[in-house]
């Protein structure tokens, strides 16, 4: 939605010191939250209309996002079960 935060620490905030600890600690996780960073950034220069791509563009991108934001979640919660049950 115009004018929300889409970064991780707002979409995920508790899981705000495992996403730190993870983009330290793992690759992987370092470079979807990368990818995610720069998805999102181009989204919300969209929607501030610094830039004007086509709608199918856009909308793909956001379609990057979500898929981005599931992946990292999945990590997420992941590392939160394993944890649970250690």
């Amino acid at each position: 939605m115009l004018g929300e935060s889409h970064d991780l620490f707002h979409e995920f905030p508790e899981y705000k010191d495992r996403i730190a600890e993870l983009k330290a600690a793992d690759s992987r996780f370092a470079e979807l939250y990368d990818e995610y960073h720069v998805v999102n950034g181009e989204v919300e220069r969209i929607e501030l209309q610094i830039e004007t791509p086509s709608d199918f563009y856009t909308e793909d991108l956001k379609k990057q996002r979500l898929h981005l934001k599931d992946e990292i979640y999945t990590i997420l919660r992941r590392m939160a079960q394993a944890r649970a049950s250690a």
